[in-house]
């Protein structure tokens, strides 16, 4: 009998305090979502990360969200004034950013290259 284990993955909650220990420490890609809650199109894309987070191998990569209301630190250091931003870090380095709301394959190709 073969059984086969997926390996699914939820998003990881950030804040400024887990920042650089979630994302900028990680062995994996790590995108993460800019957000806050009045903000209508991140409302929108909140479903979208959280179907790529349950599709993405956690051994490969990893998804997070940073409510910046409440982590105005980290918001800051990466120059976030339009949200939803999403940044991909590899390395400890930001490798990749959009802008905005998008389409659920667009998004998940942005990290997928840097996997």
């Amino acid at each position: 009998m073969l059984i086969f284990y997926y390996f699914c993955m939820a998003e990881v909650i950030l804040t400024d305090q887990n920042f650089e220990e979630e994302v900028l420490k990680s062995d994996v890609p790590v995108l993460v979502d800019f957000w806050a809650p009045w903000c209508g199109p991140c409302q929108q894309m909140g479903p979208i990360v959280e179907q790529i987070a349950g599709e993405l191998d956690s051994g490969k990569a990893k998804i997070g969200k940073l409510n910046v209301d409440e982590n105005q630190v980290t918001a800051g250091k990466y120059s976030v004034m339009s949200i939803p931003t999403f940044l991909v870090f590899k390395g400890g380095q930001k490798v990749d950013e959009m802008i905005g709301g998008m389409p659920k394959e667009r998004l998940k190709g942005m990290l997928e290259k840097h996997l």
